[in-house]
């Protein structure tokens, strides 16, 4: 593995089937691209690799967070909080059965 491999090896390749995998993010726009290919996979239920979470978790990623705005998203509100961002209102379906569940609170 070259160096500019080991830089970039949290970028996940599975996010880009309809694209080439991009070397790097470095423009706001395709790093908020790659957020929203995250949240998108994960509101699904495709948990995203500790790397590529470890690498959304760095200060650098915030604009790039914030920006991305996905009200409707469990993932992107989860990372907002994650960031420290202020909440927003959430967009997406409630779910009573959960809402209800009394072992929320523990989870």
């Amino acid at each position: 593995m070259n160096s500019s491999e080991s830089d970039t090896h949290w970028i996940d390749g599975s996010l880009y089937p309809d694209a080439p995998v991009p070397a790097e993010l470095t423009t706001p726009a395709d790093r908020v691209d790659f957020v929203v290919r995250v949240c998108g996979a994960w509101d699904f239920g495709l948990m995203p690799r500790r790397e590529t979470l470890t690498e959304l978790l760095q200060a650098a990623w915030r604009p790039a967070i914030e920006d991305a705005n996905l009200l409707t998203s469990c993932a992107w509100h989860l990372l907002c909080d994650l960031h420290g961002l202020p909440p927003r209102r959430y967009l997406g379906p409630r779910f009573p059965e959960i809402e209800r569940d009394p072992w929320l609170a523990w989870v």
